[in-house]
């Protein structure tokens, strides 16, 4: 049974439109808290949010549907995805709730669950929620009077999370010295990011920390890793961090303001860990959009690479089912089981920063470890999601560009989980080469189910 709702990344849209309405927010908070309420006990279920305008009226229809059910709200305020993932499972709620659209514009909004224990949500409770709210069997479920639940605000939730990412950071080291710009999007983590690097020592030069509920992701964060390269040469600082707007994953810059991206960071950080001997299985698990040249980086120092779906969920799936402790995506999700249970922007920056400060190296030099090929990637607006196989002049086209690069790239066709996009990925030993073959690619896709292309 397809999810109606749910795509990667929980519900996902422009706020106040279908389906981020307060509306369904209600039921959706209605339905979580009918699968997550224990009957022998009083219940709690944990909301935060990012920075957006949005958050508030969503937050607030969020916790009146779970009010509504019997089930009490703690009510986090503004703090990264992956602290909501702890608090919930530090705090021993039933679930957690996440208001953010990640490293979308302000419009956008999104609604995401984490387990009691702090995992995402597997598909088959997801469809459970979904069959509550579209069957209207949650309807006739209304607890009364004295029976209904309460909302609580926790004071210091910030705090204690600042506290648990110190304790990733190994106790005999320390970030004196080091001088640090960081881009915090003006999201989730604008208090969290800099007080951390601050106490751990490091000279902090902070962009991005100054949310007016408009302005998240606008021209800065993860996505817009050029804020941080100048600044890095502005300020002569060791490298720059940028986390995107509920700081859930991170990206670097080094010395020099060359980026650093999702695929380099888990090369640098799971070649350590071979070294250091714990690394499971000597296995990194990436996703499908992850450059071959991690691969070559890891069978170099007796690793390797295994592949999912692009979305952190389905790394961690593996990860979880395998017994792998480290993954991410080239993106800069990157989880590391060791500490949290979903992609942690702050914990991938304090891993990479520890190796840095162990080996005295400057960041280019430990990214030298990963030569990526080059790669291009192009996205299409589509108005529907068509196989590849259901359009024969695109699979033609592609058939025929993946025989002329051979064995000496790929290509790779997907489309988004949280937007209306087809990505059109290649990769190949010439840049000009595959711009042009992504392009021809992109061309045919607009003609035949772009947009502004009118139906069959």
């Amino acid at each position: 049974m397809a999810k109606q709702l749910f795509g990667t990344d929980g519900v996902r849209g422009v706020a106040n439109i279908h389906p981020i309405t307060t509306e369904m927010a209600m039921q959706l908070g209605r339905a979580a808290a009918y699968v997550f309420k224990h009957e022998d006990r009083r219940s709690r279920i944990v909301i935060g949010k990012d920075t957006r305008l949005s958050g508030y009226m969503i937050e607030n229809a969020l916790a009146a549907g779970i009010c509504s059910m019997g089930v009490d709200v703690l009510l986090v305020g503004p703090l990264p995805t992956p602290g909501i993932a702890f608090i919930t499972a530090s705090m021993r709620a039933d679930a957690g709730v996440v208001i953010s659209a990640s490293h979308n514009p302000y419009q956008d909004n999104g609604i995401k669950f984490f387990a009691r224990d702090g995992f995402k949500l597997p598909d088959d409770v997801e469809l459970q929620i979904e069959d509550l709210i579209f069957s209207d069997r949650i309807d006739s479920l209304r607890p009364t009077a004295e029976e209904v639940g309460k909302a609580f605000r926790v004071d210091d939730a910030v705090g204690r999370y600042i506290v648990f990412l110190k304790h990733t950071f190994p106790r005999e080291l320390d970030l004196t010295g080091l001088k640090i710009v960081l881009d915090c999007g003006h999201g989730a983590a604008y208090r969290v990011a800099p007080a951390v690097l601050e106490e751990l020592g490091a000279k902090v030069f902070a962009y991005g920390v100054s949310p007016n509920g408009t302005n998240i992701n606008d021209g800065c964060g993860s996505t817009y890793p050029e804020v941080i390269s100048a600044a890095v040469r502005e300020h002569g600082a060791d490298l720059g961090i940028a986390l995107d707007g509920d700081a859930d994953r991170c990206i670097f810059v080094d010395e020099n303001g060359e980026e650093v991206d999702g695929d380099h960071i888990m090369a640098i950080c799971g070649i350590d860990m071979i070294k250091r001997n714990k690394l499971p299985q000597n296995t990194v698990v990436g996703t499908v959009m992850s450059n071959m040249g991690l691969d070559i980086a890891l069978r170099k120092a007796g690793g390797r690479v295994i592949k999912t779906d692009v979305g952190d969920r389905y790394v961690v799936e593996e990860m979880r089912r395998s017994g792998y402790r480290f993954g991410g995506e080239q993106s800069g999700h990157m989880i590391f089981l060791d500490h949290n249970t979903t992609g942690d922007g702050m914990i991938s920056a304090l891993q990479v920063l520890a190796i840095l400060q162990k080996s005295d190296k400057p960041l280019s030099e430990l990214a030298s470890v990963m030569t990526a090929l080059p790669q291009v990637l192009v996205n299409v607006r589509v108005r529907e999601r068509r196989a590849i196989k259901e359009l024969p002049e695109v699979e033609a086209l592609i058939s025929g560009v993946e025989k002329r690069l051979g064995d000496t790239g790929r290509v790779l066709i997907r489309y988004s989980g949280t937007e209306p996009l087809m990505r059109i990925m290649l990769e190949g030993q010439d840049q000009a080469e595959i711009t042009g073959m992504a392009n021809e690619i992109a061309s045919l896709v607009e003609g035949t189910i772009g947009e502004g292309t009118a139906g069959d």
